[in-house]
């Protein structure tokens, strides 16, 4: 480098050069220590740092063996011993090592620094240290593959706002506490495929997002009141059918029914011969944008319609077609407009179909849907990548006939 460009780059004021760091790769931004003596120990003041594949690219750095180890304990030495300053996000991600490294020193340090947001993307069944729980600044946090089991004496993460488990293994009991216990959160994310023990009440006054995946059963949105986006998937490892009639037959919604806005559901395969209630027990009045996954079999498709009812203010609705690739259903009666003698949508402008293959079925959905929306706008179907373009062009032929409202407008958008 030549003394001018050195001297240009000595000039650059401290925060324009965090900047510049914090968009590098870590592994990068340690490299530009040669550069010059002033730019030596930039880097070890950074506030953000990421230790995730990028940073790991070594074959060694994935294997298990002891040299793993020993380049992880090595990394983690320098950083804390070189760090200085505020240190606010850290990011660790080791998802895919065959190896458990020793991460007790680092959480102590992050500790001492009050870290604010954590990152641990780590193997699975990984047991989280004692010094984790002394995190007690925290304001996000993301955790996945961690087995949780904190100390009596563990009161809480009482700062958090934002808190998302990806595949921890904690037990019912401590999860509701963990979260009870953060009385500032606002965003909450569960992905829990194994079944919880026993049911979750979620307590969260200021909660406003939540992100469901797992067994929908086994949360109850006990104090919500707040929570204006609400995403629910449901799924199990054994795959067990999944008991909407019960659902939808229950208070889920409660709680939360005078501020919800966003919802989007996907309740996977249901159990068959259910006896499918018409609509909830109540109207969802504060609904506008509802997405959901659905399934054309008769059982399947009765529970979206139940669910479309209590929904008489929405303004926007989202459909992702899914399917089972069994040729030539025939047309169901509960598709028809004399199965909604009552139902009709004076506030929807707005519908999109994802995925959809011009089937019987689909093609009586849609008729159906531009009859009852009377404020429609616009309609936009996204056809499944394998539809033939003259298959597409007989739909187009096919919803030209269908009666809708007059300002509406019918696209297909394609891939």
């Amino acid at each position: 480098m030549t003394d001018s460009n050195q001297s240009v780059l000595s000039k650059l004021p401290n925060n324009v050069i965090d900047e510049i760091l914090i968009r590098l790769p870590f592994r990068d931004a340690v490299c530009t220590s040669i550069l010059s003596k002033e730019w030596r120990k930039h880097w070890c003041r950074l506030p953000q740092l990421t230790l995730d594949s990028d940073f790991w690219k070594s074959k060694k750095d994935l294997t298990g063996d002891k040299r793993a180890t020993s380049n992880f304990t090595m990394t983690i030495h320098n950083i804390i011993t070189r760090h200085s300053g505020p240190l606010t996000k850290f990011t660790l991600c080791i998802q895919y090592w065959e190896i458990y490294p020793p991460i007790d020193n680092l959480l102590y340090f992050l500790s001492r620094n009050r870290i604010q947001h954590l990152v641990l993307k780590l193997p699975r069944q990984f047991k989280l240290p004692p010094s984790f729980f002394t995190c007690l600044h925290l304001r996000h946090l993301f955790l996945q593959n961690c087995l949780l089991l904190p100390p009596p004496d563990f009161k809480g993460f009482d700062r958090l706002i934002r808190l998302e488990l990806h595949e921890v293994t904690i037990s019912s009991k401590l999860l509701e506490s963990l979260i009870s216990n953060c009385l500032l959160l606002e965003q909450l994310v569960l992905r829990i495929s194994d079944t919880l023990s026993d049911i979750i009440e979620i307590n969260a006054p200021m909660l406003k997002s939540c992100d469901f995946t797992g067994d929908m059963t086994t949360i109850c949105l006990k104090c919500v009141p707040r929570l204006t986006e609400l995403s629910l998937r449901y799924y199990r490892k054994d795959w067990k059918e999944f008991d909407v009639a019960n659902f939808l037959t229950s208070n889920f919604f409660e709680s939360c029914s005078d501020h919800l806005e966003h919802l989007h559901l996907d309740y996977g395969v249901i159990a068959k011969g259910q006896e499918i209630p018409k609509k909830l027990p109540f109207d969802l009045l504060c609904v506008k944008h509802l997405c959901m996954c659905i399934y054309l079999d008769r059982d399947e498709i009765l529970c979206p319609l139940s669910l479309i009812r209590s929904f008489p203010f929405l303004q926007y609705l989202e459909i992702q077609m899914e399917h089972n690739f069994k040729k030539n259903m025939p047309a169901l009666e509960c598709l028809e407009m004399e199965a909604f003698p009552d139902v009709i949508f004076e506030h929807l402008r707005e519908v999109t179909l994802i995925e959809a293959n011009a089937s019987i079925r689909e093609m009586q959905l849609i008729k159906l849907l531009l009859a009852m929306s009377t404020a429609l706008v616009k309609m936009v179907i996204s056809p499944h990548r394998f539809l033939g373009k003259s298959t597409i062009v007989k739909t187009l032929t096919k919803l030209a006939e269908f009666e809708c409202a007059p300002k509406a407008e019918i696209f297909l958008k394609l891939v």
